[in-house]
């Protein structure tokens, strides 16, 4: 039985070939009674999604790769799909009420630099969780004790194949001799934060780079064949 808590996913999967072999392109509207969802992806890696609070659509690709930018209405097309997740939704509600909720703490948390590490050169820490249920996390850094996590950037929360997620946060830092940074997270199936600590004197050698951002950073685990629009839902209780 799938396990869902006022939580609706509309999935869009292709399965595209190309010179160069196969790529799956992923569309991912959710909403739940207090948020919503707009992401879409490409190879397991997110491409964009919508910031609801800022009004915007965001491009969360790293400075290494060429900018992929969708065309003008993109924004108002995820509003549209808000509109038509939350009417899905309270339907839901109404078909699955008293189903009991389960929870899924957070398999593995990772902290790591995007980069190879070099003193006093801009880098980025990626704090990177995954196997958790249900979305989000929430996820706090600090530097020397001191917190610093208005200057960190956090993505949508990303399906994994088991419909458990991942979610990833990025802190922009210059490395020096001596400081510490940490990232800690928060769950509903937590009692208490868990805390991953980045000692750059430590960690002075190469961080994850690259390839492996690109591999590991964003990972999920949704792969299939399906053509066009279907939704699923994860839980036990719509209510």
């Amino acid at each position: 039985m799938m396990k869902m808590k006022e939580l609706l996913l509309f999935l869009s999967c292709v399965l595209c070939v190309s010179a160069d072999g196969q790529h799956e392109d992923i569309n991912i509207i959710g909403c739940s009674a207090s948020d919503g969802e707009d992401m879409s992806g490409l190879d397991g890696e997110e491409l964009a999604y919508a910031d609801f609070t800022k009004q915007t659509y965001i491009y969360p690709q790293p400075p290494f790769i060429d900018p992929i930018r969708y065309g003008e209405g993109v924004y108002e097309n995820a509003l549209a799909g808000q509109q038509n997740c939350k009417q899905n939704l309270q339907t839901c509600n109404t078909a699955m009420k008293g189903f009991p909720l389960e929870h899924d703490a957070p398999s593995g948390v990772m902290i790591y630099t995007r980069d190879e590490v070099e003193f006093g050169v801009l880098n980025t820490l990626i704090c990177h969780v995954t196997g958790f249920y249900p979305a989000p996390v929430n996820i706090s850094w600090t530097k020397n004790g001191q917190k610093v996590t208005e200057e960190s950037k956090i993505n949508v929360p990303y399906p994994n194949k088991d419909w458990t997620f991942t979610q990833i946060s990025r802190l922009d830092f210059t490395p020096q001799l001596g400081d510490v940074y940490s990232c800690a997270v928060e769950h509903v199936t937590l009692t208490k934060p868990v805390t991953k600590i980045y000692d750059v004197e430590v960690h002075s050698d190469p961080g994850v780079g690259p390839s492996v951002f690109c591999g590991v950073g964003l990972t999920v685990g949704l792969f299939g064949v399906a053509a066009g629009t279907f939704f699923l839902i994860k839980g036990n209780e719509c209510s």
